[in-house]
Order: C-alpha cells, then sequence, then structure tokens
C-alpha cells in the first residue's frame, strides 16, 4: 500500500494525513470484498521490517492509526465474518497495540467470511529465517526437509497459495514482501497512490489478473 506520504505532500499536507486517508481506504476496501466476497483470502502490508527507519513520531503515528482503525472497527469485521490474521514479528511492537490485536483476533478466530491478514513488522527475508529457525528448533534434518514441509513452518503457513500481488504508487519491485510466496504470483503495478486506490481501481486489477495465462512453468498447449 504505497504513495501516502508523496499523496500528501503533493497536496501540502503532512504525511501523516496521507497515512490517515491512506488507511480509510483500507478501510473501504476490507468493507468492499467483505461484501462482495470477490476474493478469500487478502493480506495488506501495513509495516515492514525496514520501516523502522522512518522518524519516530511517524511509527508512532502509524502504530496508533492501526490501533484506533482494529479497536473501532473490530464490531463491524466480527459482524460482516471477517477473520484477522497477523504475520510478523509482534514483539517489538507498543504493548496497547499488541493487545488490540490479540482481541481482534481472538473476537474473530471462528469466522468464516473474508480472511483478513495484517502484515506488522513484517519482511519476506525475515520470514524465510523465521522458517529456518523453527526447522532447527524441530530438529529437522537437512534430507528430511522438502518444500511443502518448510512452507508449513514459514508464519504464512497457514495462507493458502498466493495468486497476486498488488503494489500502489507506481514502484515496481517487492520491497521484501513475500518473495518466497510470490514465486509464481501474478504481479500488478499501479501508479495509483494508495489513498486514491478504490473499489474501481482493485476491479481492474482483479480483471487484469483473470486475462492473464498461468503456467507455474510447464508448457501449455
Amino acid at each position: 500500500m504505497d504513495g501516502n506520504g508523496r499523496w500528501a505532500t503533493a497536496r501540502g499536507l503532512p504525511r501523516t494525513e496521507g497515512h490517515r486517508q491512506g488507511s480509510l481506504s483500507a478501510e473501504r476496501l476490507v468493507r468492499f470484498l467483505s461484501k462482495e466476497k470477490l476474493v478469500p483470502y487478502v493480506t495488506l502490508f501495513a509495516f515492514s521490517t525496514e520501516n523502522w527507519s522512518r522518524p519516530k513520531r511517524e511509527i508512532e503515528f502509524l502504530f496508533r492509526l492501526l490501533e484506533g482503525f482494529i479497536e473501532r472497527k473490530l464490531a463491524e469485521l466480527a459482524e460482516a465474518g471477517v477473520r484477522l490474521r497477523l504475520i510478523g514479528d509482534p514483539r517489538p511492537l507498543p504493548s496497547r497495540l499488541r493487545r488490540a490485536i490479540e482481541r481482534a483476533i481472538g473476537a474473530t478466530v471462528h469466522n468464516e467470511g473474508l480472511n483478513l491478514t495484517i502484515a506488522l513488522n513484517f519482511g519476506g527475508r525475515w520470514a524465510i529465517l523465521e522458517g529456518v529457525r523453527r526447522a532447527l528448533t524441530a530438529g529437522l534434518a537437512a534430507t528430511g526437509l522438502d518444500e511443502a514441509t518448510f512452507r508449513g513452518l514459514m508464519p504464512t503457513g497457514e495462507l493458502p497459495e498466493l495468486d497476486l500481488v498488488i503494489r500502489t504508487g507506481g514502484h515496481k519491485r517487492l520491497s521484501n514482501f513475500f518473495l518466497w510466496e510470490a514465486a509464481y504470483a501474478e504481479l500488478y503495478f499501479t501508479e495509483t497512490l494508495w489513498p486514491d486506490f478504490d473499489e474501481r481501481a482493485f476491479l481492474e486489477a482483479l480483471l487484469d489478473f483473470q486475462n492473464r495465462t498461468r503456467n507455474f512453468g510447464r508448457v501449455v498447449a
């Protein structure tokens, strides 16, 4: 979800306002996907392992924004049947945010509607390393470790195979997001900045995906 800061700068506004508008875009998209049931799973990359290098005030604002989103929208998410998950290392996060996330995960664990995953303090390299650590902790020998087993040990092991990665803001790179999982995912890049990414923009991305041919390395007749 890239482009919040540039959206604000272009309007002479502080970066925090861009993040606030970005959170509203996330709310609209989650509500839309939950209602229309277009996809069963969606993951939002909210905060990367590299984002700690940002100014402290901006980081604190982002965490307060996410905490407020969870607290304000928990009842709506639960009523809509949304199940919330977290992927990432929660230990460095503020205690208030961790508690809000734990409450939301517990309150929605039995929901069977949209599966909403928030990637928070997450990075693709971290996820692969975490899978290696879990394999070592489990005492697995290299000869007994295959792709399926390793995938199950990774923090994203509960999620299905990834189909589509959407990146807003114009940059054409993954920026350390789902490096293992995106091996055969389709990538969609748009110049649209995240605060302007609406339901129509998502449908355009979905239509583009539906028109692609996926062969997963095999020859297609």
